[in-house]
C-alpha cells in the first residue's frame, strides 16, 4: 500500500468517524440524556440536513489545518490538537449557520457531544494507525527506501535519528562517503556504497529510491549542487541537512539580541534540572517496583543457587560516566570461572567492534540462560542505581578493555550515567551492530526527555519476556 492511498484511506476513515460521531452524539442528547433532560425527543432523520453540512464544512477546516498533512516525526499530541481545532472551527461554524438559519430541531448540546465525539474517535484512530504503521516500519514495510550522503558528524546524527526513529517512515539503504571523514566502512548494518561521487551509479543501482538526504560539510557547497542537479535528472527528491558548526540541530540554540539573529551551543549531554528530574524518576520507580522486584530475585537466586555451584551475585568492573569505573552487579548467568575461558572462545564472537556476543555460549547455565534471555540477570542492577552509579535508562556501561578500542566519536556515548535498559534494548538487543548501538546512544543523550525514559521503560518489559536480541 502506497502512502497516497494510507493517506485515502485516513481521510474515508475520517469522515465516516465524523458520521458515527454525530450519531453518537445523538445517542449521548437524547436517548442517554447527559448533563440534561429533553424536551421534545427529535428523531435522527431531523438532522440528517445538519450531518450533511458538517461534512461538508469538516472537510474544508481539515484541508485548512492540513490534518492530512503528513507531518513525520509529529508527537500523536501534535496531531490530536490539530484535529481538535480543525472539528472546533467545523462545529463553531455549523453553530454560527444555525443561529442565523434556526433550523428545527436545534440542539447546541448535541454540537458539543458531537464535537468531543468526533475527537475522541479520529484521535483514537490516529493512534492505533500510528502504532499499526511503526510496527510495519520497523520491519521495513511502507518504509521509504533513502540514500545518506555524508559520514561525518552531521551524516551520523541523521543515521542515528534514522535508527532511533523507525517511526519517521525511513529505511536508509546506505551512505556514500564524502571523503573527508574517517569512516569508509560502514556504519552498523547501513553499508557504504561508496563516495558521493557514485551518486549517479548508486541511483541507477536503486531506481525505487524514494529520497536522498545531503549531509556533507558546509564547505562543499559545489558538490551539493552538484548533487542537487544529478537528483534532479534522476527524479528524485533531495533533502540537504545543514552543517551548522558540525552539529545537530538539537544542539544549536536561536537568539534574538536586540533584532540581531545569533547562534549559540547548548550543552551536550542531560543538564543539572534534567538530571534532577531523571533521577526522581528512578527512584521513584524503584520505590514503587521495588517490592515485587525482591520477590523475583529471591526466586532467582534460589534457582542460581541450586543449578550450579558458586556466588549467586557476579561483580564487575564497568566504565561508568566519564570513564569513572564502578562496580557493576549481575545475576550469574555462567559458570564460576567463566572469564578464564573467554579468549579460547574469541574466534566464535558474533558481534562486530569491541563487543563479546556468542549466541550459544559454552559457558552459560541452565538458569543463566533463560535470566539472560528475559534480561532478569540485570535486576542485581537496582543496587547501583540506588547509589547513583547507574540509572533505569542509559547506554550500556562498556569493559575498560572494550573502552580502549573505541573510536574517538564512540566515547560520546561516556558522556551520561549509564543505565540497565535503553534505547538500544528496545531496539533490537544483541541483534545490533556495536556502531549501531552507539548512535542509538548518542541519539538518546541528545535527544533526550522524561518521556523517553518513561517510554523506553514501558517498551522494555514486552522485549524482555519475548527475549528478542537477547543472548
Amino acid at each position: 500500500m502506497s502512502h497516497q492511498r494510507i493517506r485515502l484511506a485516513t481521510i474515508l476513515s475520517d469522515m465516516l468517524l465524523v458520521n458515527v460521531g454525530f450519531a453518537l452524539a445523538y445517542v449521548i442528547r437524547y436517548q442517554w440524556q447527559w448533563l440534561r433532560p429533553v424536551i421534545f425527543q427529535e428523531p435522527f432523520s431531523d438532522f440528517v440536513g445538519q450531518l450533511v453540512l458538517l461534512n461538508i464544512l469538516l472537510i474544508f477546516t481539515f484541508a485548512q489545518v492540513r490534518v492530512w498533512r503528513r507531518k513525520r516525526g509529529e508527537f500523536w499530541v501534535d496531531e490530536l490538537s490539530r484535529i481538535t481545532y480543525a472539528v472546533a472551527a467545523g462545529i463553531g461554524l455549523l453553530s454560527m449557520i444555525a443561529f442565523f438559519v434556526q433550523p428545527t430541531p436545534f440542539s447546541r448540546l448535541m454540537y458539543f457531544w458531537a464535537f468531543m465525539a468526533i475527537v475522541v474517535l479520529i484521535g483514537l484512530a490516529r493512534l492505533l494507525r500510528r502504532l499499526l504503521l511503526g510496527l510495519l516500519y520497523q520491519r521495513g514495510i511502507l518504509a521509504d527506501r533513502v540514500l545518506v550522503i555524508g559520514s561525518g558528524e552531521v551524516g551520523r546524527s541523521l543515521i542515528r535519528t534514522l535508527l532511533a526513529r523507525p517511526d519517521l517512515g525511513y529505511r536508509a539503504i546506505g551512505y556514500l562517503h564524502d571523503g573527508l571523514s574517517e569512516n569508509n566502512i560502514g556504519l552498523g548494518r547501513i553499508p557504504n556504497l561508496g563516495v558521493f561521487t557514485d551518486l549517479p551509479q548508486t541511483l541507477a543501482l536503486w531506481p525505487q529510491l524514494h529520497t536522498v538526504f545531503i549531509a556533507l560539510p558546509g564547505e562543499m557547497h559545489q558538490q551539493i549542487s552538484q548533487i542537487l542537479q544529478v537528483c534532479q535528472q534522476h527524479g528524485v527528491p533531495a533533502q540537504v541537512v545543514p552543517d551548522l558548526l558540525q552539529l545537530s540541530m538539537n544542539r544549536v540554540e536561536f537568539n534574538n539580541m536586540a533584532g540581531i539573529p545569533t547562534l549559540g551551543i547548548r550543552e551536550v549531554g542531560i543538564n543539572r534540572t534534567q538530571q534532577v528530574a531523571k533521577r526522581l524518576l528512578d527512584l521513584v520507580v524503584v520505590l514503587v517496583g521495588g517490592i515485587p522486584a525482591l520477590l523475583v530475585m529471591g526466586i532467582i537466586a534460589l534457582a542460581i543457587k541450586l543449578d550450579s555451584p558458586g556466588p549467586i551475585i557476579y561483580k564487575a568492573a564497568r566504565v561508568g560516566k566519564n570513564g569513572r569505573p564502578f562496580q557493576m552487579y549481575k545475576f550469574r548467568s555462567m559458570v564460576v570461572d567463566a572469564d578464564r575461558h573467554k579468549e579460547a572462545l574469541k574466534q566464535f564472537n558474533q558481534a562486530d567492534g569491541p563487543i563479546f556476543k556468542m549466541k550459544d555460549d559454552p559457558r552459560m547455565t541452565r538458569v543463566g540462560r533463560f535470566i539472560r534471555r528475559a534480561s532478569l540477570d540485570e535486576l542485581p542492577q537496582i543496587y547501583n542505581v540506588l547509589r547513583g552509579q547507574m540509572s533505569l535508562v542509559g547506554p550500556r556501561p562498556p569493559l575498560a578493555e572494550e573502552v580502549a578500542e573505541y573510536k574517538p566519536w564512540h566515547k560520546q556515548r561516556l558522556s551520561v550515567i549509564g543505565g540497565i535498559t535503553g534505547l538500544w534494548q528496545v531496539s533490537g538487543r544483541s541483534d545490533l551492530t556495536f556502531d549501531e548501538l552507539c548512535l542509538l546512544d548518542i541519539y538518546y543523550i541528545e535527544n533526550w526527555s522524561l518521556s523517553m525514559d518513561i517510554r523506553i521503560l514501558l517498551q522494555t518489559i514486552p522485549h524482555s519476556l519475548f527475549g528478542r536480541g537477547a543472548y
